[in-house]
């Protein structure tokens, strides 16, 4: 068979956008070195795949393009891959912030794309290597594979980021782009924990496995959710939230008790009950280890009634008001995306094939658009990589 459309990369956008030009007669080949398809479907929310968000919009993504995604994400909806999960009748069932996860196994997710991709005719090779890409002087592409040389006319590239490299990640999509003269914006990593100074490290360490309602911001953006304290530093899903936005020498600030008038209620106790301890008070809130951790010993013990008015409203900023400056984050290794990829201005938002080189086009992580923790980054994979799937 001589392809028509070769995609390098079975994965979430890889995948559907073989399943939709398979559809339209084109002869679709898919490429990747891993040895199984979906590797990062099948380890996505712990085994279950949060596949995507009751609530979708521009202003859950990242990108220097920041209307780029508006337009596949209005023609390929959420409601649209819905109705595609519960047409293979695979249960699942929506958590806090309108998140849809699997009932059972992340794997109904890849049988459903492999099933479609199946029955649209599609063949996918894995472990194969991908040496070199060439335009044609014809026009369309010639690869050198570890397969051997094949012809395409379209090429898409659905290689993912940099994110979990333990999984296969690479570079690969990224020198594409530049080997073809198209801009790439710098890489990190997102949705990843903090990692912390020294003397923070040891004084928060022992707090580890602690997990605790906050609200965490910084000037840019801010997210409730649950902060967890790990033996590395900082995590769950407040801190992967804020990480997308975070930039290397920057504090947070992190309150510890949302929604709560805690030197108010400080004041209140302390006309009920003036001999109780402040700790003693403060443990009806947060964990003692945490209060021990945070205040000095000697003011955590002292009765209310010894403690002033700017006591309390120091005790209430130092939990509501907690600035903590990360060393860094964890990096690559544990991030569940990279921010940053192709530019988005070098590509059409409609097909999402490069402005300049004909039938090359760019899907899912591999471009400048990182979404939200909650479904958005899969969301943004089946809407990219459908709208390929019309045209490649």
């Amino acid at each position: 068979m001589t392809p028509d459309v070769i995609i390098i990369g079975a994965g979430a956008s890889g995948l559907m956008c073989a399943m939709e030009a398979g559809k339209r007669g084109r002869k679709v080949l898919v490429l990747d070195h891993a040895n199984k398809a979906g590797k990062k479907i099948l380890m996505s929310g712990g085994g279950r795949c949060n596949f995507t968000n009751l609530s979708v919009g521009a202003e859950n993504y990242l990108s220097h393009n920041p209307h780029f995604c508006k337009s596949a994400l209005s023609r390929f909806t959420q409601w649209d891959f819905i109705a595609l999960v519960q047409k293979h009748r695979i249960p699942y069932h929506e958590r806090a912030h309108g998140q849809l996860f699997c009932d059972d196994s992340a794997k109904d997710i890849l049988n459903m794309l492999l099933a479609e991709c199946d029955a649209a005719g599609v063949t996918i090779r894995l472990n194969t290597r991908l040496d070199a890409v060439a335009r044609r002087p014809e026009g369309g592409f010639q690869l050198k594979t570890s397969i051997g040389n094949l012809d395409c006319q379209s090429l898409v590239i659905a290689s993912g980021g940099l994110s979990i490299p333990t999984m296969g990640a690479s570079p690969f999509g990224y020198r594409i782009a530049e080997q073809f003269g198209i801009q790439v914006w710098p890489t990190r990593a997102g949705l990843v924990p903090f990692t912390l100074h020294p003397p923070d490290k040891e004084k928060l360490a022992p707090l580890s496995g602690i997990a605790v309602d906050s609200v965490v911001e910084n000037p840019r953006q801010a997210f409730r959710e649950n902060l967890l304290f790990t033996h590395r530093g900082l995590s769950g899903p407040a801190i992967l939230q804020i990480s997308s936005y975070w930039q290397p020498g920057e504090a947070v600030e992190i309150d510890l008790l949302p929604g709560t008038d805690l030197a108010g209620e400080l004041q209140r106790a302390r006309e009920e009950r003036p001999n109780a301890a402040l700790k003693t008070v403060l443990s009806g809130h947060l964990p003692k280890r945490l209060i021990a951790a945070l205040l000095d010993d000697a003011l955590a013990e002292k009765p209310l009634q010894h403690l002033s008015r700017q006591d309390l409203l120091d005790v209430a900023a130092a939990l509501q008001q907690w600035r903590v400056k990360p060393n860094g984050t964890e990096g690559y290794r544990t991030a569940e995306v990279t921010l940053g990829g192709v530019d988005c201005a070098a590509v059409s938002s409609k097909t999402m094939e490069s402005r300049d080189v004909p039938g090359l086009y760019f899907v899912g992580e591999v471009l400048d658009i990182t979404g939200w923790l909650g479904g958005y980054n899969f969301q943004w994979a089946w809407s990219s990589g459908w709208c390929a799937g019309q045209y490649a």
